[in-house]
């Protein structure tokens, strides 16, 4: 009896193995035949599913958003606004196997940017979402004036964060992120001054 195969398990696996195989050769390499030869199948396992490059590309950003969306849903049930800052904080920053394949994948396509409007157009569609979960967690603890720059604080700090954790993971543990991480919600303009918390109290 053949086995059967979950459509949506199988799209997500396939989905999964594209950002692994972005984050390994880049997006000059990336394609529908050596992303089946990485899975070990033939052509039709992938296009059964993503009729082409494009395609795939469109489900890759449709994951991106939905995981997104479903960790802000989720942090949004800490009471407390400081401790959702620093959950926001440190879910944006790489710190384990997949959320670095993540990162990697995403510096693969930003260095491709302007040779495929395709990728541009996925780059600047997740932009805006990352700056709103952003402002969504700092918003009742700054002044209206200093939301947007604060926003902008948050994100270029954690991207060049994710960026020193890619090419120095031996150098930045994940007790050395939080520990910058804690000193850097301190440095933020908010309305109550944050204790600093060790890093031994956070999840290393």
């Amino acid at each position: 009896m053949p086995k059967v195969v979950d459509p949506e398990e199988r799209a997500k696996e396939i989905i999964n193995a594209a950002i692994t195989t972005l984050s390994k050769g880049g997006f000059g390499t990336f394609s529908l035949r050596n992303l089946a030869k990485q899975m070990g199948g033939s052509m039709t396992l992938i296009t059964h599913y993503f009729p082409n490059r494009e395609a795939l590309m469109e489900a890759i950003l449709a994951s991106q958003v939905q995981d997104i969306s479903d960790f802000n849903e989720e942090v949004q049930n800490v009471a407390d606004p400081i401790e959702r800052l620093r959950l926001v904080i440190e879910w944006a920053i790489p710190s384990d196997e997949w959320s670095v394949t993540l990162e990697k994948a995403r510096i693969a396509l930003v260095a491709h940017r302007d040779v495929d409007p395709l990728i541009d157009e996925f780059i600047m569609r997740l932009e805006p979402l990352m700056r709103g979960v952003y402002r969504d967690h700092v918003a009742e603890l700054v002044d209206e004036e200093d939301l947007e720059m604060t926003v902008d604080l948050m994100r270029s700090w954690i991207s060049g964060m994710a960026l020193s954790t890619i090419e120095h993971p031996e150098i930045w543990t994940r007790e050395r992120q939080l520990r910058v991480a804690e000193r850097f919600i301190s440095m933020l303009p908010l309305h109550t001054p944050v204790a600093l918390q060790p890093a031994s109290a956070r999840n290393v």
